[in-house]
């Protein structure tokens, strides 16, 4: 078939055009793909956080740390409650879990069968405090056994007022705010004042949102409560801290074990997550490595030098399961 000159022009220019086309998107992609290489930090990804409103301030400052440097990495953090995190993590949910106390037996069961292996790691310290409104005149120490006169099961719709609790306390009615029992507080708590961490009086205001336990307490004048030293720590213009046996909460005192309701901090992290998605690494390697930043930040009790190294090695060697007993926040 002939073709004319023109038309062999127009071959020419359209192949020569196309080619430009073809160079510009292959150099803009070229460029793209350096940019998104290099990034703010390298890496990009999902991660999911659920679990303890206690251990929440000090993932979300290193959530917030790690945003940073990798803009790329969407972390979102909730607090729902030790037990609910717990759920959501052996579901293949989450990939990290926050947690006020250690994991529980039918959890780790739950987890094994899912096929879900997690590491265990310690993060902090805390005093968990017992609070009244700071209007409060006449309370200022409180023992366990008193706790336990006011919390446990038989209390229910019997011990109502503070001077069944205290003689040398007013005869007015008292209101009890505490965690729900999804809250890895409720149940420390719970175990730790009436020696089983399912057994507590019911007729209380109950949240697994420690803000919203703050504000209950701070609004009303026979209000007692407790909840995490951060919490306390954080809003100590209106509400006061009772003496434990004696002992004021405080970041000295959970180091050193003297006072009585002072307790480790965990997260809890998936391996499978470690395995598939190198930001999950990357993150609690960062959470690890300034541990101590975000503990202060978030005013709890850091670990000793020791507890984080050991810590940082059970990560490292990926050591999977729960720390031998009384090794936890040492």
């Amino acid at each position: 078939m002939r073709q004319f000159w023109w038309q062999k022009a127009t071959v020419v220019v359209g192949l020569l055009a196309l080619s430009i086309v073809i160079a510009a998107c292959g150099g803009a992609a070229s460029g793209s793909q350096q940019e998104e290489e290099k990034g703010d930090g390298g890496a990009s990804g999902q991660i999911a956080v659920e679990g303890s409103s206690t251990v929440l301030p000090i993932t979300q400052a290193a959530a917030e740390g790690f945003r940073q440097q990798n803009s790329d990495v969407d972390i979102t953090v909730g607090g729902a409650g030790t037990g609910d995190g717990f759920e959501a993590f052996c579901n293949g949910d989450t990939q990290i879990s926050d947690a006020s106390r250690p994991i529980k037996d039918e959890e780790a069961d739950r987890c094994e069968q899912a096929g879900v292996e997690y590491i265990e790691l310690p993060v902090a310290l805390d005093a968990l405090s017992v609070v009244v409104n700071s209007q409060n005149n006449f309370a200022n120490d409180i023992s366990i056994d008193q706790l336990r006169t006011l919390w446990e099961p038989d209390a229910e719709g019997q011990v109502t007022t503070w001077n069944q609790v205290n003689l040398e306390w007013p005869d007015q009615q008292i209101s009890l705010y505490g965690p729900g029992t999804q809250s890895g507080t409720f149940d420390f708590f719970t175990e730790k004042v009436n020696g089983k961490e399912d057994e507590s009086r019911t007729d209380y205001q109950a949240s697994e949102d420690d803000n919203v336990l703050v504000q209950g307490v701070s609004g009303d004048p026979n209000a007692l409560g407790y909840f995490g030293f951060s919490y306390f720590e954080q809003n100590q213009q209106r509400l006061k801290a009772l003496t434990v046996n004696g002992v004021a909460p405080s970041v000295e005192t959970a180091q050193s074990g003297e006072y009585p309701l002072s307790r480790p901090l965990f997260i809890y992290v998936s391996t499978q997550a470690l395995e598939g998605d190198p930001s999950v690494e990357e993150f609690v390697s960062y959470y690890l490595e300034n541990l101590n930043q975000f503990v202060e930040q978030a005013q709890y009790a850091p670990l000793s030098d020791p507890a984080i190294q050991e810590a940082r090695e059970r990560f490292q060697n990926r050591t999977t399961g729960s720390s031998p007993e009384g090794a936890l926040g040492a």
